[in-house]
């Protein structure tokens, strides 16, 4: 008994916390975050004609020349066998290569990687969100030198006037916050759903 007496206090505050911050305190916050930003609160999840396509939080791979490209992801994981297979943009995991500046196999990635945009948007600087994953492998956005570098070729893959594509990407730019940090910035899903409703030329 005189045990019980001593550990009494104990168990009864944790009984307490575990109700108050366990339960009553998320539940608190849920409602409040739904009555305040219910769209942040659900996922930032995007809608065409009622569908969920994904959220403004996760990138996906476009890899069509009619859709602007997302940055690269270096997300892995493993097949049947074991092996490391490129998954990326897979929202149920998140990480970076964890290769340093000074990796060899880093350098030789991004060399393809620069090659492979010029081929695909033709010679000139290449901006350096458009080569180097980030450290989420999620990211959603581009860069607006990104973007102005990719009009061009998604103008002439629909067959649009080039000065439309570059008019839809300046009016999906997200400044830099606070004007100095970051980057200006466009949400490649969106941006490209918002390419899919442009009339045809």
């Amino acid at each position: 008994m005189l045990i019980f007496r001593e550990l009494r206090p104990a168990l009864s505050l944790v009984v307490l916390f575990t109700i108050l911050t366990g339960f009553l305190l998320p539940e608190a916050f849920t409602g409040a975050m739904q009555l305040a930003l219910p769209y942040q609160a659900n996922g930032s999840l995007i809608l065409r004609n009622g569908d969920i396509v994904g959220s403004a939080l996760i990138g996906q791979n476009f890899t069509a020349p009619i859709y602007f490209q997302p940055r690269p992801s270096a997300l892995t994981g493993t097949d049947a066998k074991g092996n490391s297979i490129p998954t990326p943009y897979d929202a149920s995991e998140s990480g970076a290569s964890n290769l340093g500046p000074t990796s060899a196999a880093l350098l030789a990635t991004v060399k393809q990687r620069v090659a492979a945009y010029v081929k695909a948007f033709g010679p000139g600087p290449v901006p350096a969100d458009a080569v180097t994953a980030s450290g989420s492998g999620l990211d959603p956005d581009i860069s607006l030198a990104n973007a102005l570098r990719q009009a061009p070729a998604v103008a002439k893959a629909r067959k649009l006037p080039v000065g439309s594509v570059i008019g839809l990407v300046q009016h999906m730019t997200h400044p830099a916050f606070l004007g100095v940090v970051g980057t200006n910035h466009l949400n490649v899903l969106q941006l490209n759903l918002a390419l899919d409703r442009l009339p045809a030329a």
